[in-house]
């Protein structure tokens, strides 16, 4: 995965970001394993190799913005680790778990996590209404649901000063006016990832004021 070592720098540059040399060695490293274990547990759709910097990688570090001053996060529906490892990667002091239902897919992360040396992940795999006695700074999520069903099916992860995130395609206005009246999209930026030619937005939502966690 080297040959794409370039291609993932020019892009991390674009976007701004502070990404050691080491990092991005390691987040190459991940897209190794996608492509590995993708022939057996279909982790993903993309077979090209230069499409998954930018639709995994580069689409994935859009959050660490939205995070910065986060010490723990929760990553719904993993799948095959997006966005919750290439952020570990980049932040190996935000505390992180990846959740999934589908056990094919913990598998994989759990040996990702492994081969990666991630030690601030954990990996559960359990379907997330069922996730109890846990709760995060952050809760979010890249493709588990529309919002409605994202904040109704993990508004017991929030403690009080927690919000989701929400990382979305093109804007999505219909799923915004279906939300609970208690939950408001306070923040919706409209993003760009180098190489990615899709619309790309991040919804940030919390509990109205006075509404209960």
């Amino acid at each position: 995965m080297n040959h794409l070592a370039p291609s993932l720098a020019q892009g991390i540059a674009a976007m701004n970001l502070a990404i050691s040399d080491a990092e991005q060695q390691k987040l190459l490293h991940y897209l190794a394993l996608l492509k590995k274990w993708n022939k057996t547990y279909n982790l993903t759709a993309l077979r090209d190799e230069s499409k998954m910097v930018s639709h995994h990688i580069l689409d994935s570090l859009t959050l660490l913005p939205y995070i910065e001053s986060a010490q723990t996060m929760i990553d719904v529906g993993s799948g095959g680790g997006m966005p919750g490892i290439p952020t570990a990667i980049c932040r190996p002091d935000l505390q992180i778990m990846l959740l999934d239902a589908n056990t094919k897919k913990t598998t994989f992360l759990q040996q990702a996590v492994i081969e990666l040396g991630l030690k601030n992940v954990s990996v559960s795999s359990s379907r997330v209404e069922a996730l109890h006695g846990k709760t995060a700074d952050i809760i979010t999520s890249r493709a588990f649901a529309e919002l409605c069903d994202f904040v109704t099916l993990t508004r017991q992860l929030l403690h009080e000063n927690s919000h989701w995130v929400a990382m979305k395609g093109i804007y999505p206005s219909e799923e915004i006016a279906r939300l609970p009246e208690n939950v408001e999209a306070y923040q919706i930026d409209q993003l760009t990832v180098p190489t990615l030619d899709a619309e790309r937005h991040m919804v940030l939502l919390r509990p109205t004021q006075g509404a209960t966690a």
